[in-house]
């Protein structure tokens, strides 16, 4: 797909942004918090086997025409095509993600942007914990966002490594490196991410929305809410009213009956 036939309008409505568009650092943070806050990270056409297609006319039709959420490798690729369309320089990274102990292969895609000759890492694609602005690519600064504060390390052989803090502690999210990204090797991650059976998204129901007083995560049926400081937890019904709170708290309309779903994972 071409930088002339993204559909940016549809890709601005999806997003409620009614402003104007131009190549800043003030656009690329509206761009990447609006999409985090209408766009949901979600892994049910996995567990649907339906598989992930990183076809652009594809990833449009799913997030745009379907109104449908995704994970790493659709979400921050609709936004690199966002990004190309609207006048930026930006490219595709591949990283190791540690928020499980080990470090996985590179299994998750981040967007690197060139403003004026300044690089920004940009992310709509991490779930949960992740950046809900773009960071420039500055190591040992320090960059608080909503509460949450972030800073990125040189970190050896692993190459740059971003962190957020909790609890006073400061937690690896993932390494990356600024080596050129091919198709093919974005193609292999996702399989590998989508199809191989020790991946959790293989058999974990999850799904993230950032809002503007927090963010809304669901680990198959334990739904969390944070909101201004402050935290609920529910646990979810199976049936109908499971599907009925996709919708209402992620916009996730899955368009098949309950059945459909693999049983819930264990724990």
């Amino acid at each position: 797909m071409s930088v002339t036939t993204f559909p940016l309008d549809d890709y601005l409505e999806r997003i409620q942004h009614a402003g104007g568009v131009r190549p800043s650092e003030e656009t690329l943070a509206t761009l990447q918090r609006a999409q985090l806050e209408t766009i949901p990270f979600e892994n049910f056409d996995i567990l649907l086997g339906r598989g992930i297609s990183l076809d652009p006319a594809r990833i449009c039709a799913k997030l745009l025409g379907a109104r449908r959420g995704g994970y790493c490798f659709e979400l921050n690729g609709l936004l690199r095509m966002a990004l190309t369309a609207v006048g930026f320089s930006a490219r595709p990274l591949l990283a190791s993600v540690h928020t499980r102990g080990r470090p996985t292969r590179r299994t998750h895609e981040l967007v690197l942007v060139s403003i004026a000759g300044r690089q920004w890492i940009a992310d709509v694609g991490f779930g949960g914990p992740g950046l809900r602005a773009p960071i420039p690519f500055e190591f040992d600064v320090i960059r608080p966002q909503d509460g949450t504060r972030y800073r990125l390390l040189e970190a050896g052989s692993l190459g740059t490594m971003l962190q957020a803090q909790f609890d006073e502690q400061w937690r690896d999210l993932y390494s990356f490196d600024l080596k050129q990204v091919s198709a093919a090797d974005i193609e292999g991650a996702n399989q590998l991410t989508s199809e191989d059976p020790s991946s959790h998204f293989t058999f974990s129901r999850v799904a993230a929305r950032q809002t503007p007083r927090g963010r809304v995560t669901l680990l198959n049926n334990s739904l969390r809410i944070v909101a201004g400081g402050a935290e609920q937890t529910a646990t979810l019904v199976e049936g109908q009213p499971y599907l009925d709170a996709l919708a209402r708290h992620f916009g996730i309309d899955l368009d098949t009956d309950y059945a459909a779903l693999p049983p819930l994972a264990p724990g």
